[in-house]
Order: structure tokens, then C-alpha cells, then sequence
């Protein structure tokens, strides 16, 4: 995926750190530039010269000191942040200056976020969320911020959230689980917020979370293509003789100010009434110019300056969304569309953990066009008790997967941002599937 990106982007310099290197094992450019060899320059005498400069100099001065060719405007391209990939080949979503600001002057005033914040950011820069969330929104409201490499590291992120007090934490859902478990009650007592996105927040791991650090996250919604955020749940507003609910369980929200969602009909693209299911789509300041070097995908998703997110999602009477599905996340068996969350969801809910533990995909039949598999990292003895407990579960009887179409693995793929690896999930069902039926 780097090689793609790099090459996408015409890339011929980059800046790194041979220490990373080492632990990550990748190749680079020979004209790379490495931090260690610019540390030496880091003199106290030019960090002085800096300081001053930046106190006393005109802006337009400090520009010219430092080469700015001028002429930019909000418009101007800020960044290329790259889909993750998890359904397909990755693309480069290209953002401008005032995409990624919109979405921050959102967020702060949902939050009401101040300089006594200080935001924990353990996502990374390269994911959409960590990238505006915890690289940019500390930088343009002055807060606080503490970073930690790896998301997974529970009980050191739990030691950084109690020593330096964070108040809001930026998470996925993948990474609250290990939080639940290892993480001592007394670390997150200083959090204000916990905002969890990428994927979706089970009832059971909100409860859980909740049960055990007395906080509830709060959960948002958000795509790469809309820099990201697009929904968020907030807390209730209260005052004298006021109230205004600000958060549902298992909702994703409110739209950010100045964003506006419709659902269609996914057929006709026809809007639909409140409540009913459809596709979702999304207008506003934060969706992105476009995919690099694409233009036959971005006309696909972009019309009219509405974006085609590809999720299925409902809007209540109140405003708020939630979303049912994906349309990548269906399979099509005997003609019906088989959503893969719903047989998910009463797999973790026969089963009663907050941890992810299966993952649903279709392979292809000859016979129905498709057929489910799921791979699951349960005990084979507790797997038996679960199969049976599908059948009284409310799915219909095609929603059931065959008993053979169970594999276990030693972990479900997931990506570095702690989204589920679909299309690593798909090749591994196919493979299993096909020495099954073998």
C-alpha cells in the first residue's frame, strides 16, 4: 500500500526517521532525508533566532524568509489522505485548505473545547480522524495534546491519560476493547469526552466501557472523502425549563454545522421519508475535491456537490442518523441481499462479549451466486452452542450461515486504523472456503 501511495503521488523525497525504519522494514528513495541527520543543526542559537523571528516579523516577512512562493488560497490542495483500502485498491483523497478547517470549526463548537484540554491522540496521522482530530485540532485551539505511537498499548495509554490528565480521548472501537480489559477504572477519570468512529460501536462495548470507567463513548461518523467527520452525539443540553437531547444509543448523531445529509433511494435516487432506509448522502465545506488522478471515481461519488458514501442509513424525527449497512456489506444469495453486520451483530450477541470475535463475508457459488462465511476466533466447543443459538436468533433462515461455512482463525484482520480488513477478511474466506468445499 505505501509503494501505491508513494507512486500515486509522484513522491520523489521523503522525510523519516532511521530508528523507524528499522521497525517497520521498508524500502525508501535514496534522496529520503532522515530526522537524526537534521537534529545536529537544532542549535540553541538558531532555536533563538526562531523565537524572535516569530514574535517580532510581519507574517508576510516570515513567509519570504522562508521561501513561500504567495498566491495560496483556502481552495489550494492541504493534503492527500489515502481510503484505507479495506474493499479495494487504496485512493488518494485529495483536501484542500478550507475542507480540513470546515471540519475543525465543527467540531469546536459541538464541543466546546478549550485550552484547559488536552486531547490524548493515539490514532495515526495517516488515518483521516487521527489527522484532523488529534494532529490539527490541538493545533488551532491551543489545547494540550499527548501522543503515543500505538493505539493497542493499553495500559500505557491508560498510565499517559491518568499522568497528563487528558479530557478527551479519539478512539475506534477495535481499540476500546483492549481498554476495557486492561486498563485500570481510576486512568480515564479525567476524561471529558471519548469520541469513537471508522467503525461501528456496539451497545455491549459502549455499556462496558461505561460500566467500568463511568463514561459512556460517544458515538460519531465520518469518512475520509468528508475530512471526516460528518455526525456527531453530543451531550444532552440542560437549563432552566430546556432540555435538548444531544445523544441516542446507537446513533451516530448530528450532522456538524454547515453539513447536510439526505437519504435516497439507492435505485432512483429519489429522497425518502423520514425513517426509511436509503442511501446516504452528504454536502457541505468538508467534502473533498476529489480523488488523485481519478476523475472517472470521483464523478461517480460526487453529483451535483453531494457525496455517495456508499452506507445505508436511516434519519429519525429528531435528526438523528443511523446507519444500517454498507452496500459493500451484502451479499446477494437466491436474489436477496444478505446484510454480513446483521449476522454479525447475533453472532456477538448470542455470544455476549464486547470484543469483535467474528467477521461475516461472501464468497462465490455456483448454485446462489454467493454464500456466507464467517471467520470467528471463539472455542470450538462454545461455536457449536452459537450455531444452534442462531436458529431461534430472528434471522431469517437465509441469513443463516451452513455450519461448515465457520472458520477459525488466530485473529480477524483488521488495518492499522482498527477498522476490519475486508478485503484481507474476503481473501482468507475464499481461500478456507474453497479447501472446504474441496
Amino acid at each position: 500500500m505505501l509503494e501505491s501511495c508513494v507512486s500515486q503521488c509522484e513522491i520523489e523525497t521523503i522525510l523519516t526517521s532511521r530508528q523507524f525504519l528499522e521497525k517497520v522494514k521498508v524500502t525508501v528513495p535514496e534522496s529520503s532525508v532522515f530526522l537524526e541527520d537534521l537534529a545536529v543543526h537544532k542549535t540553541r542559537g538558531r532555536l533563538l533566532v526562531a523565537l524572535l523571528q516569530a514574535l517580532f516579523l510581519p507574517a508576510g516577512w516570515l513567509q519570504k524568509w522562508l521561501g513561500s512562493q504567495g498566491g495560496r488560497n483556502v481552495d489550494d490542495l492541504a493534503t492527500i489522505i489515502f481510503s484505507s483500502g479495506s474493499t479495494g485498491d487504496p485512493k488518494g483523497v485529495m483536501l484542500s485548505h478550507h475542507n480540513i478547517r470546515s471540519n475543525l470549526d465543527g467540531m469546536t463548537q459541538v464541543f466546546s473545547v478549550t485550552r484547559r484540554d488536552r486531547i490524548l491522540g493515539i490514532l495515526p496521522f495517516f488515518h483521516s480522524f487521527g489527522f484532523t482530530g488529534t494532529l490539527w485540532l490541538p493545533l488551532v485551539t491551543g489545547m494540550g495534546a499527548v501522543y503515543h505511537p500505538n493505539p493497542l498499548d493499553s495500559r500505557v495509554i491508560g498510565g499517559l491519560t491518568a499522568k497528563f490528565r487528558a479530557t478527551i480521548l479519539l478512539a475506534t472501537p477495535t481499540v476500546l476493547q483492549g481498554y476495557v480489559r486492561r486498563c485500570n477504572p481510576e486512568d480515564f477519570g479525567s476524561l471529558r469526552y471519548v469520541m469513537v468512529g471508522a467503525e461501528k460501536l456496539s451497545d455491549r462495548l459502549s455499556t462496558a466501557f461505561e460500566e467500568r470507567f463511568g463514561i459512556r463513548p460517544m458515538e460519531g461518523y465520518g469518512c475520509t472523502e468528508c475530512s471526516p467527520i460528518v455526525t456527531v452525539n453530543v451531550r444532552d443540553f440542560r437549563a432552566p425549563g430546556f432540555y435538548q437531547v444531544g445523544q441516542k444509543r446507537g446513533r451516530i448523531g448530528h450532522p456538524l454545522p454547515g453539513i447536510s445529509v439526505r437519504i435516497v433511494d439507492p435505485e432512483t435516487g429519489a429522497p425518502l421519508p423520514i425513517g426509511s432506509a436509503g442511501l446516504l448522502l452528504i454536502k457541505g465545506p468538508n467534502v473533498m475535491q476529489g480523488y488523485l488522478n481519478r476523475p472517472e471515481k470521483t464523478a461517480e461519488v460526487l453529483k451535483d456537490g453531494w457525496y455517495t458514501t456508499g452506507d445505508l442509513a436511516t434519519l429519525d424525527g429528531d435528526g438523528f442518523l443511523t446507519i444500517t449497512d454498507r452496500l459493500s456489506r451484502f451479499s446477494k444469495i437466491g436474489g436477496e441481499m444478505v446484510p454480513h453486520v446483521k449476522v454479525e451483530e447475533a453472532l456477538q450477541n448470542l455470544l455476549g462479549s464486547p470484543e469483535t470475535q467474528f467477521a461475516v463475508t461472501g464468497v462465490p457459488d455456483e448454485r446462489k451466486g454467493e454464500r456466507l462465511v464467517v471467520l470467528h476466533t471463539v472455542p470450538e466447543e462454545k461455536l457449536k452452542e452459537l450455531q444452534a443459538g442462531l436458529s431461534g436468533s430472528g434471522l431469517p433462515n437465509l441469513w443463516v450461515p451452513r455450519p461448515n461455512a465457520f472458520f477459525k482463525v488466530e485473529k480477524i484482520p483488521v488495518l492499522g486504523t482498527g477498522k476490519l480488513d475486508l478485503r484481507a477478511i474476503r481473501e482468507q474466506a475464499v481461500a478456507l472456503g474453497t479447501v472446504a468445499v474441496g
